[in-house]
C-alpha cells in the first residue's frame, strides 16, 4: 500500500512582517527608478522650462524615501521587540560553525538545511548587512532632503545634516554614496529573488509563498 506523505504548516512570518516586507520592496523599486530619473531627467529637454514631470518624480522619490525610512526603523523594532522570536533565534545559527557548514553544504546539493530560526546563517548575515545599508541610505537621503527643504522637518534636521555632511567630506560625497548604495540594493534584489525561488525549488519549503501567506510547509517524517 502506497503511503501518502503529509505536511504540517508553521506560521513563520507575521502579518506585520509580510506587510512591511512588501512595502519595503515597493519603496526600493520606486526609489531606484525615480532616483535614476532625477539624476538624468531624459523625458524633458535640458533647455525646457517644463519642470512638472521632474517635480512629480521628485515628489514620489521623497514620499517613498520616507516610507523606506519608516519601514526600516519599524523592522529594527520588530526584530528586537516583536512577540515572535523566530527571527531572533537565527542568531544561534550565526554563532554555530556547524550551521555554517550545513548551509554551505546544502547550497552545493549536499544535505538539507536545519535552521534554529527562519534564516540560515548566511541569509541572516546578508539581511543584517542590507538592513544596515538601508539605514545608511535613509540617513544620506534625509541629509539630501534637508539641504533642499530648509523648513519643517528639513529645518529640524539641518544641524545634524550639516554635521553629517562635514563628516562625509561634503555634499557631493553624500550624493556619491547615495548613488553607490542604490547599486547595492539593485544587486541584492536580483540575488535575493533568485535565491528565494531557488531555495523553494531546492528544499521544497520556505519558498516565495511564505512571505505572501506567512506559512511554511514541512513534510512529516
Amino acid at each position: 500500500m502506497t503511503q501518502v506523505a503529509t505536511h504540517h504548516r508553521e506560521l513563520i512570518f507575521s502579518p506585520a512582517i509580510r506587510i512591511f516586507h512588501w512595502l519595503r520592496a515597493l519603496a526600493i523599486v520606486v526609489l531606484v527608478v525615480t532616483g535614476f530619473y532625477i539624476s538624468w531627467p531624459f523625458l524633458v529637454a535640458p533647455e525646457s522650462s517644463d519642470v512638472l514631470v521632474q517635480g512629480w518624480i521628485r515628489f514620489a522619490h521623497i514620499v517613498f524615501g520616507f516610507v523606506l525610512t519608516s519601514v526600516t526603523l519599524i523592522r529594527f523594532y520588530l526584530f528586537f521587540f516583536g512577540k515572535s522570536s523566530i527571527e531572533r533565534r537565527s542568531i544561534k545559527d550565526v554563532l554555530s560553525v556547524k550551521s555554517w557548514i550545513v548551509q554551505i553544504k546544502s547550497y552545493i546539493w549536499m544535505g538539507h538545511l536545519d535552521k534554529a530560526g527562519v534564516y540560515g546563517p548566511l541569509q541572516f548575515v546578508t539581511y543584517v548587512a542590507i538592513s544596515l545599508v538601508a539605514l545608511f541610505m535613509c540617513i544620506t537621503g534625509l541629509v539630501l532632503y534637508a539641504n533642499v527643504y530648509h523648513e519643517g522637518l528639513g529645518g529640524l534636521l539641518w544641524d545634524v545634516s550639516a554635521w553629517f555632511t562635514a563628516i562625509m567630506g561634503g555634499l557631493a560625497q553624500v550624493r556619491i554614496w547615495h548613488h553607490i548604495l542604490t547599486w547595492v540594493f539593485i544587486v541584492f534584489v536580483v540575488i535575493h529573488v533568485y535565491m528565494a525561488v531557488w531555495s523553494g525549488i531546492r528544499f521544497k519549503h520556505n519558498a516565495v509563498d511564505s512571505i505572501v501567506s506567512g506559512y511554511d510547509y514541512h513534510k512529516d517524517h
